[in-house]
C-alpha cells in the first residue's frame, strides 16, 4: 500500500507492508524520526534526507530511498 507525506516541503510517497492499524503509528513514528535525523544527525544521513525519493516500510524498518543508491538507507523506527 501507498501514502504520501510532507517532509520539508517535499511530497515522498511511503510503501509499506504493515497492517492498517499499524499505518498511522508507523507513519507518525516515520515523521519524528526523520525530523530527529535532520535536526540532530550527522552529515551523511541528512544528506541521505535531503535526496529522498521514496520510503519502504517493511515491518520496523524504514528503507530510505535516495536519488543515488550509494546513499540509500535503512532506519530502525522502534
Amino acid at each position: 500500500m501507498q501514502t504520501i507525506i510532507s517532509f520539508r516541503n517535499k511530497k515522498i510517497p511511503v510503501y509499506y507492508t504493515s497492517t492498517d492499524r499499524k499505518k498511522k503509528t508507523d507513519v507518525s513514528y516515520l515523521l519524528r524520526l526523520l525530523e530527529n535525523k535532520f535536526e540532530n544527525g550527522k552529515r551523511a544521513v541528512k544528506a541521505c534526507i535531503d535526496s529522498l525519493i521514496s520510503i519502504e516500510i517493511i515491518g520496523c524498518e524504514a528503507i530510505l530511498h535516495t536519488r543515488r543508491e550509494e546513499d540509500t538507507l535503512a532506519l530502525s523506527l522502534y
